[in-house]
């Protein structure tokens, strides 16, 4: 049993075998992929496994705290694993990719900032969106 699967069961959910296909399908996502593309992966391991499947599994994974939405301004809802540690995005503007990192130096100035505006930081999201430096310009640099 996968370690959504686990969370699924752990918090009284009736796990059909098409939502364990999906649970699997996400747990052994390395990228962060939409509901069309979950769909893709979960049919070609179950071709009886509808979008509007998919669809429902997700909210009811999001709903429960086990899935996070991310919307990274493609125009697609895009689902990872809620993180067991935080971490930032770096998104690709011509690919899509989606690049995890954590950065201590910017988590520092976020605490920071807030604490100067008179807050205490509970929780934060950031999304970084850029393009690649082409060829001569990362040769530059160096």
């Amino acid at each position: 049993m996968d370690r959504i699967e686990k969370l699924c069961v752990e918090k009284g959910m009736r796990m059909t075998e098409q939502r364990r296909v999906i649970a699997r399908v996400i747990s052994g996502s390395q990228d962060h992929p939409d509901v069309e593309e979950l769909h893709r992966r979960s049919a070609a391991v179950d071709s009886g496994i509808s979008i509007a499947t998919v669809y429902r599994t997700v909210r009811l994974f999001e709903e429960a705290g086990i899935l996070e939405r991310h919307d990274f301004r493609d125009g697609r809802s895009r689902y990872e694993e809620t993180p067991n540690v935080h971490h930032d995005h770096l998104i690709d503007m011509k690919s899509g990719q989606v690049i995890e990192f954590v950065d201590p130096e910017i988590e520092r100035l976020q605490r920071e900032i807030a604490e100067r505006l008179g807050y205490k930081l509970v929780d934060h999201r950031l999304e970084l969106y850029g393009v690649p430096l082409d060829a001569k310009s990362k040769q530059d640099k160096r």
